[in-house]
């Protein structure tokens, strides 16, 4: 897998003029290799996504002295845990003066490798992909509660937060993806954002999972095809994202302008 590019520290990340996030991707903290502000994207009418407000990262089981002190002078109050139960045990990520909310979301698609492993059956490059397509249409459909959840405390919380997963690709880049999509972000741009994984995370050495590496590759990085099986997934099932919003999301006519109103600027 590509490693993270070398680039310096800030926590401003400029959009560009063309509307989309900065062109080289910005390191926030150094221990937390997928951490990013979600902001500077051009969304509806052309009002910015707020900077400083709302940030995706990886685990933050590993935060060096100088990073925790950089994260807690972000005046972030919230942080939204997606991970699975054994996930936060094995790798806890309590920081101190933020507010920890547990969105659980359990793993499927590293158990599903293992099973066909111990079954003396390797999957395919193919087969890994069309398991992780599975993993993204579980997230549209059988995790939409959870994601509920997630919006509801934008709402009722308009103060900055970060939420995550255990890379900050899967779970985390499904619910950046709706996020932006809800404040009018273009396609293009979401999937941009959600590719950016690629260049910044760096597979923790504290995460344990096994496998051949052709397997390994995919299930450590994101494709656009992943993306794309959830969005579709919301096309066949609730007639595209705006009816996705409104039903299942809980996000009437009333809520995306609070939202909006609350992340774009004005």
């Amino acid at each position: 897998m590509q490693q993270a590019d070398n680039v310096g520290m800030s926590t401003t990340p400029t959009p560009s003029p063309a509307g989309h996030a900065a062109a080289e991707p910005v390191r926030l903290l150094r221990s937390a290799s997928n951490f990013r502000d979600l902001g500077g994207h051009a969304g509806m009418d052309s009002r910015r996504v707020r900077l400083g407000r709302v940030y995706r990262s990886d685990h933050l089981a590993a935060l060096t002295p100088d990073d925790l002190r950089t994260l807690q002078g972000m005046g972030i109050t919230h942080r939204i845990d997606f991970r699975g139960t054994a996930e936060r045990s094995a790798l806890a990520s309590e920081v101190a003066g933020i507010t920890t909310l547990a969105l659980t979301i359990e793993p499927t698609v590293v158990h599903r490798v293992q099973a066909l492993l111990e079954q003396g059956r390797e999957p395919t490059e193919a087969e890994t992909v069309e398991l992780m397509c599975q993993t993204y249409r579980g997230f549209a459909r059988d995790s939409a509660p959870v994601y509920a959840r997630f919006f509801r405390h934008l709402l009722e919380h308009p103060t900055p937060l970060v939420f995550h997963c255990t890379a900050g690709k899967d779970r985390t880049g499904f619910a950046a993806a709706l996020l932006l999509g809800a404040l009018g972000v273009a396609r293009d741009d979401i999937v941009e954002d959600y590719l950016l994984t690629n260049r910044l995370y760096v597979r923790s050495p504290l995460v344990e999972a096994r496998g051949p590496a052709h397997v390994m590759d995919i299930l450590w990085s994101v494709q656009p095809a992943f993306l794309e099986a959830a969005f579709t997934a919301i096309e066949q099932d609730f007639g595209g994202l705006t009816s996705y919003l409104q039903g299942p999301m809980g996000l009437g006519p009333r809520e995306l302008t609070q939202l909006r109103d609350s992340l774009l600027e004005t």
